[in-house]
């Protein structure tokens, strides 16, 4: 198969191209610049896929679309998530057009908003966030777009990834950063969320099994399915990673929409992970 997979020199980008390109799959990489990382079985192909007229050509013709790219992330304020949200909807509606046969998009837990427990796929949605409200709008869009048209669509939605590189924005990469510089304190929440966490490199893995699997799943969490309190995590990561450093607690006030206790179901992800479809 050739897997065209966007955003690749974005946060997730390269860990998960890694993982797809031990399948022997051709991996189309596309990324406004040309791919930062050499892997077997990976061309780089470097443009605005929001511009190209006939996407599905200019790839080469892919039989799956995994969709990373998404700017902003982690600014979850931000008016980008919503100014390029018709940007997303056409790109894969120009794809979907096309005959793609499986298109694979990264959604988020933030699109369910505030919810108490476990989540899976009938969990109500109710983002508050900017960032929440854009992802949750392009899986309804999509949803309705592959109604009577061969293409699969799959909707991976993750949860909070740990990674030990001061590459990436989140808190865990923001504290690599601080005990690089010689700070001795980070400013911290008070710590007592529980979220659903993974480390990075098993989330790579599920994002391309699951790329690869034929499972009938719509939407699929990628998850570790159990509950963990943040300053547990940060304080096992600080330990984990040997850093000099201590946590400042109280120094932010929680985020409002955050649920204080949060996870994904993983029925699904175990099945396709063990070769259940």
């Amino acid at each position: 198969m050739k897997i065209l997979v966007t955003g690749a020199n974005g946060f997730m980008g390269h860990g998960i191209i890694k993982e797809l390109s031990k399948s022997g799959n051709d991996i189309i990489a596309a990324d406004f610049t040309d791919f930062l990382y050499d892997f077997s079985h990976v061309v780089s192909k470097a443009g605005n896929l929001f511009e190209i007229d006939n996407p599905y050509e200019y790839y080469g013709e892919p039989d799956i679309v995994l969709h990373l790219a998404w700017r902003d992330g982690f600014k979850h304020a931000s008016e980008n998530h919503i100014n390029d949200l018709p940007k997303h909807y056409e790109f894969i509606k120009k794809m979907v057009s096309s005959g793609i046969k499986k298109i694979v998009v990264l959604g988020s837990m933030h699109e369910v908003g505030f919810h108490e427990g476990s989540i899976n796929e009938n969990t109500p949605c109710n983002p508050l966030s900017l960032y929440g409200i854009a992802k949750n709008a392009l899986r309804q869009m999509c949803q309705l777009m592959v109604k009577g048209t061969s293409t699969k669509l799959q909707w991976v939605r993750g949860f909070y990834i740990v990674d030990n590189t001061e590459k990436g924005c989140s808190i865990f990469s923001k504290l690599i950063q601080a005990a690089n510089e010689g700070k001795k304190t980070f400013p911290f929440t008070s710590g007592i969320n529980q979220y659903d966490f993974l480390d990075f490199d098993e989330f790579c893995k599920q994002v391309a099994v699951i790329a690869l699997n034929n499972s009938e799943f719509s939407i699929i969490n990628a998850c570790s399915g159990k509950p963990e309190s943040l300053s547990s995590r940060v304080e096992r990561f600080i330990k984990d990673n040997n850093l000099d450093i201590k946590l400042e607690y109280g120094a932010f006030p929680d985020r409002p929409y955050d649920s204080l206790a949060i996870w994904g179901d993983s029925t699904k992800i175990k099945k396709i992970m063990s070769g259940e479809n």
